[in-house]
């Protein structure tokens, strides 16, 4: 047995399941859902939900809906049902066929509504939103009941019918279950099924409801509608969990899913929370949705992280009932792991300095043959023109230093990653003692080669002036400079950790040729500089846009150990 399906064997959502099959529990069917609220972007935590529920669905050769509990219009919108579905599908999911929304019940909802008032479970309350929230009464006190509570069934059905009439404004009137307003579990206290939403147009509907289903309710129902067995949810909703088989069981509905909690997934230096995350957006603090910086999966997307390392990672933090805090460096080792495999290299001088080889011929170009990935030979070579005049990183040089530096030294040499060592022997500045250009020889002979006797310390990537390409770079860091924005009790505002140098913008960057017409999202790593992608957005023919991805090693473990 591998490593990963001991990991799967463990985890004690599977153990239930296991035991649900060798008792014949629903016929030994496997049948789950993804249930995202179309309010926003997914995020990472969404990332976990769905590669569980897929996952379960997969393994257990069962089946997986993706359906939208959309039963809040206010905040709603086509936007974000087709985001969800391009994230999901993005991931390497598919939901064929199965692909609903809450709305699809609407009128059955309705009718089941109908039901618990004809069976006196259900009752039509006019008290104010302020006037309900003191009824309900507290943690440690018992709520009252309201005055509304004992009206006839024969009335509560007439105000129902004419709550979907339209007859009533907003905030006039609710419908309630009726279950016990001293229950310890205040969502047992006679909790909202229904309230008005005039003017509302609704994204699948349009304007066809003025009522609308509240979530406990209609999440309940629609998974008993569909049939699901197990219906997979973070441990917030255990506190719902008796509301959630109260109404099937009140019901009566032909089928009853099986609720089972698990932690929700908590990632270091990051927001997930739909509602904080909108505010960045609307508060213009991001560049949107998908700004490489937010935990969002299109922002994750655009950064150029993989599917695949995604998934691993799901795999690899694994599925507990416990709290818990995930180091930003798993997810980070997860893509360098992915990228290191598959991304091809190229060069990049991200802060250029020009370097002129004076016993090299002018005018001559040659056409060098780099490798495009040094593991495997299958991703083939690519051609780099070497050229008189190339540009290096100004970090690589320095006129003097000690053996720990490796890269290039006044008078010392130093190799040119896939051509030849050179030799600094001059160094240009202007007026204000700064350095515009180095004066260097090189060994012909070296090409792909290292002369007996000849011991040269370090390798550094470059570019020809002639035929490099100009880019922008764009340097992401992590949003936050707190491991737990969200949660600082010290502070009562979460932007006040927000990294000031998120992103640095690099606009006199120079790559190879090979980049020249690049496919946007295109993964490369820039030799000795990290994993930097094609910026989905803004690359095209006439301005290359790259967004660095994540950096060949963890810089931040320096920094907080420091």
């Amino acid at each position: 047995m591998s490593e990963k399906e001991v990991i799967k064997s463990s985890n004690f959502i599977r153990n239930i399941i296991d035991v649900d099959i060798e008792q014949g529990k629903n016929d030994g069917r496997v049948h789950t859902r993804f249930p995202p609220e179309p309010n926003g972007y997914l995020h990472i935590g969404h990332a976990k939900s769905i590669c569980l529920n897929f996952g379960l669905a997969n393994d257990y050769d069962g089946l997986c809906n993706l359906r939208f509990d959309d039963t809040n219009p206010h905040k709603e919108n086509e936007e974000f049902v087709d985001a969800i579905k391009k994230d999901v599908q993005w991931l390497g999911f598919d939901w064929a066929e199965r692909l609903y929304f809450s709305s699809d019940y609407f009128e059955q909802l309705y009718n089941y509504a109908v039901q618990l008032i004809e069976q006196g479970d259900a009752y039509v309350c006019d008290l104010s939103a302020e006037e309900t929230r003191e009824y309900r009464g507290t943690l440690t006190e018992p709520g009252k009941n309201s005055p509304y509570r004992d009206r006839s069934i024969e009335e509560n059905l007439d105000l129902f019918k004419r709550m979907r009439a339209g007859e009533f404004p907003d905030g006039a009137r609710l419908l309630r279950a009726k279950i016990d307003m001293a229950s310890p579990n205040i969502n047992m206290r006679d909790p909202a099924l229904y309230r008005i939403r005039q003017g509302v147009i609704h994204h699948q509907t349009g304007s066809e409801w003025c009522i609308y289903p509240m979530y406990d309710y209609t999440h309940c129902v629609s998974d008993a509608i569909e049939g699901i067995t197990h219906s997979v949810c973070t441990l917030e909703f255990a506190d719902h969990r008796p509301l959630y088989d109260w109404f099937l069981d009140t019901l009566k509905t032909p089928h009853h899913p099986q609720q089972i909690e698990f932690s929700r997934l908590n990632l270091q230096y990051s927001i997930t929370s739909k509602r904080k995350l909108a505010r960045l957006v609307e508060e213009n603090i991001v560049d949107g949705w998908d700004d490489p910086r937010m935990s969002t999966i299109s922002g994750m997307r655009r950064r150029g992280y993989p599917a695949a390392a995604l998934r691993e990672f799901c795999e690899r933090i694994g599925v507990t009932k416990a709290d818990n805090s995930v180091e930003m460096e798993i997810l980070d080792a997860c893509i360098r792991e992915e990228l290191n495999a598959t991304s091809p290299r190229a060069m990049a001088v991200l802060d250029p300095v020009k370097i002129v080889i004076t016993n090299y011929p002018e005018g001559q170009t040659e056409q060098l043959v780099a490798p495009n990935h040094p593991q495997n030979e299958a991703m083939g070579t690519r051609i780099v023109p070497f050229t008189r005049e190339i540009y290096i990183d100004r970090a690589d040089f320095k006129e003097e230093a000690n053996n720990k530096f490796k890269r290039l030294v006044k008078n010392k040499e130093v190799r040119l990653r896939n051509a030849y060592v050179i030799r600094c022997d001059e160094v240009i500045k202007d007026d204000n003692d700064d350095i515009i250009e180095l004066h260097c020889s090189y060994d012909p002979a070296t090409l792909g080669a290292n002369p007996e006797g000849r011991k040269v310390k370090g390798v550094i990537h470059w570019v020809s002036v002639d035929h490099g390409i100009k880019a922008e770079i764009r340097l992401y860091d992590r949003l936050f400079n707190h491991p737990h924005p969200d949660s600082d009790k010290e502070v009562d505002d979460f932007t006040t950790h927000l990294n000031p140098d998120s992103l640095t913008t690099l606009t006199e960057c120079v790559v190879e040729k090979s980049l020249a017409g690049v496919l946007p999202s295109s993964v490369y790593q820039f030799e000795r500089e990290g994993y930097f992608c094609a910026d989905s957005e803004l690359c095209d023919d006439s301005k290359l846009v790259f967004n660095r991805t994540v950096t060949l090693r963890d810089t931040w473990a320096k920094i907080e150990k420091s």
